[in-house]
C-alpha cells in the first residue's frame, strides 16, 4: 500500500482556568469560528466547536502526523494568545491546563457534533462539572474525584 489513510475523528473537551466564566458572550461566537479556523488550517477541520462561557467541546478531525496532544497545545494556545491580542481587556482569559479527548466513529459523528452544538441548552440542565464527569463515566476513564479538577 503506497499511501496513508485515515479518518480519525475526536471529541475534546477542555475549560478556562479555575472553570471561570470568562468566554463572555460579547466574542465566544467569534472564538468558536477561530478555533474551527485554526482546524482547518493546522489539522483537517473541526465539523463543530461549541461551549459555554467556561469550556469548550469541538470535533476534531485529525491528520495521521498530528497526535491530539500536539493538537490541543496548539489550538490553545493559539486561540488564547488570540483572544488576548483582539479583546485586550480580557487579560485573566487563560485555558486549564489539561483536556480530555475521546476517539468518535464516523457512524457517531452527527450526534456528537449536535450534542457539541447545542451545549448553551445542554448546560440549562447541568454544570460543567455534572457534565465532564458523566462524559468520563460513559467512556470508561477512570478518575480520582480529589484530583479531577486541579
Amino acid at each position: 500500500m503506497g499511501h496513508t489513510y485515515t479518518n480519525l475523528l475526536f471529541h475534546v473537551v477542555f475549560s478556562t482556568k479555575d472553570r471561570r466564566p470568562l468566554i463572555h458572550d460579547s466574542f465566544r461566537s467569534r472564538l468558536h469560528e477561530y478555533l474551527g479556523g485554526i482546524a482547518r488550517r493546522d489539522f483537517r477541520c473541526a465539523p463543530a466547536v461549541g461551549g459555554t462561557n467556561n469550556h469548550v467541546h469541538g470535533l476534531l478531525v485529525l491528520p495521521a502526523d498530528i497526535c491530539v496532544a500536539g493538537a490541543m497545545r496548539k489550538w490553545k494556545s493559539v486561540s488564547s494568545k488570540w483572544v488576548h491580542e483582539t479583546f485586550p481587556a480580557e487579560a485573566d482569559f487563560a485555558w486549564q491546563q489539561g483536556y480530555a479527548a475521546f476517539s468518535v466513529s464516523l457512524s457517531n459523528l452527527s450526534r456528537v457534533a449536535a450534542y457539541i452544538e447545542k451545549q448553551e441548552v445542554h448546560h440549562r440542565r447541568m454544570t460543567f462539572e455534572q457534565e465532564f464527569v458523566a462524559i468520563l463515566k460513559r467512556h470508561g476513564i477512570p478518575y480520582d474525584p480529589r484530583y479531577v479538577w486541579d
